[in-house]
């Protein structure tokens, strides 16, 4: 069993994006610059967006951090969204989610300009990535997609068994699993309410866990010699650790890991990718790369 290393693959990653950095701002280019706006204080955000900026720094990009309290108001964080598409400074940002209940998140996402949306949730980069045109993909998928592709995983002709059909991980994750220039596979998405979920899980070369549920894919649904990568990042209160909890992924890893050709851990394994595809993501705004 060979366990996949997120965090080694993503610093590796982000020492190449440094030194490409370094290239395009010796040769007179402009220092890639990526926002993001954090409303309140929701643990998990905090968390992301301070990696979000630790990652900047190892890349060599300029960050903001825009901050905002719980109570304010849709209008307020729309206008903030339009002074960030106006910035030509600004080359990408990101809008954290989850957003408080009172504001629209959809709203908010439609009024990002698809040419700075680094977290690929705009339509018109939803769409793009669908019919396989150049854009901004959602970076955990993204990640994902390079973790498979840095660790030799063949996925050509394979059958692909996605859990989860959410906007941001399942459904553009299955896209990019079935487009030829990807992932090429056979794809079934299952989800909670899918009659036959165990019996597709145990047929998969490849399992791909982002249903969001603790220890969901236990050893009976998982056959010998499958690649399993375990998105789920669920917070489990755990008295022996300072913080008073643990991340947790959708596998139940000890009694999963052994069945397996390769394995995800939680964390250190997709969670570091995902940021890591956001700068990737970055660079490719300040390049121009997709949209003039």
């Amino acid at each position: 069993m060979t366990l996949i290393d997120g965090k080694a693959t993503a610093a590796a990653i982000k020492q190449e994006i440094a030194e490409e950095v370094k290239t395009i701002m010796a040769a007179g280019g402009k220092q890639p610059h990526l926002a993001a706006i954090l409303v309140g204080h929701d643990g998990g955000s905090e968390t992301y967006v301070k990696n979000k900026v630790i990652a900047c720094e190892a890349c060599g990009f300029k960050s903001t951090l825009i901050r905002f309290e719980d109570d304010v108001t849709e209008e307020e964080l729309l206008g903030k969204v339009a002074e960030l598409n106006a910035d030509d400074d600004v080359d990408g940002f990101i809008v954290q989610l989850p957003l408080p209940r009172h504001i629209d998140e959809q709203k908010v996402i439609m009024a990002i300009d698809y040419r700075k949306d680094v977290d690929g949730f705009h339509p018109v980069n939803v769409g793009r990535m669908a019919i396989g045109l150049p854009c901004f993909v959602s970076a955990t998928p993204l990640g994902i997609m390079t973790l498979l592709r840095r660790y030799g995983v063949q996925t050509s002709g394979k059958k692909c068994v996605v859990l989860g059909r959410s906007n941001i991980v399942g459904k553009p994750m299955a896209q990019l699993m079935m487009q030829k220039q990807y992932g090429d596979a056979t794809v079934t998405v299952c989800h909670s309410h899918s009659a036959t979920l165990k019996d597709e899980c145990r047929q998969a070369d490849i399992i791909i866990a982002a249903i969001g549920q603790p220890d969901f894919v236990t050893a009976d649904m998982v056959r010998e010699g499958a690649v399993v990568i375990d998105v789920g990042t669920t917070r489990v209160p755990d008295s022996t650790r300072k913080s008073g909890y643990r991340l947790n992924g959708d596998v139940k890893f000890d009694e999963v890991a052994p069945k397996c050709a390769m394995i995800t851990p939680v964390p250190g394994g997709v969670g570091p990718m995902t940021i890591c595809s956001l700068m990737n993501n970055t660079l490719a705004a300040a390049k121009k790369e997709y949209y003039q």
